[in-house]
């Protein structure tokens, strides 16, 4: 890693905890991101859930974290973590650079499309894999799919690293002004 993107990465993150906002909005998009892949693991499940009650959803959030421990171990529970906290990070990046009208900021926003997809398909188990039918996918992956979920994580910090603290100009300083 660079001294460049580890100033980056480290700027991405100090903006996400600068305000108490910031802070509650990163927690909770992370929050949502580690309920959407865990919830999403197996489907059926959640939504014979829901259907039974609402208030089933925690009872569901347990056992399908249970589960993710479980069937993709420690590690893979990790990184499951790991990429939800992430994703809050990002999130609150992406809406800072959408909020100081970077002019980037749109194909900066984007960026953390392949990661968001790469990343919550393998974290949640077989999640959006099951829904379009290819369950067994994961299964044939090295590793539980840790390496996907890992590559996921790179992808998102590669996003945080680029696009470093919202508030600040990034202006390449070494280019020639016409």
């Amino acid at each position: 890693m660079t001294r460049a993107t580890a100033t980056g990465l480290l700027a991405a993150f100090g903006y996400a905890c600068s305000t108490g906002r910031r802070v509650l909005g990163a927690s909770v998009a992370a929050a949502v991101a580690y309920g959407v892949l865990v919830l999403s693991a197996f489907p059926s499940y959640t939504a014979q859930m829901v259907r039974a009650d609402v208030a089933y959803v925690d009872d569901a959030l347990v056992a399908l974290s249970e589960n993710t421990a479980a069937t993709a171990g420690t590690v893979g529970f990790a990184l499951v973590v790991l990429y939800a906290l992430t994703t809050g990070v990002a999130v609150v990046a992406a809406v800072g650079q959408l909020r100081y009208g970077d002019q980037s900021g749109a194909g900066g926003v984007t960026g953390v499309l392949p990661g968001l997809v790469a990343s919550g398909c393998a974290s949640c188990g077989a999640g959006l894999l099951g829904l379009f039918g290819f369950a067994g996918a994961l299964a044939a992956l090295p590793f539980h799919g840790n390496l996907l979920r890992f590559a996921g994580i790179a992808v998102l910090v590669w996003f945080l690293a680029r696009t470093g603290d919202p508030r600040n100009c990034s202006v390449d300083r070494g280019a020639p002004v016409e």
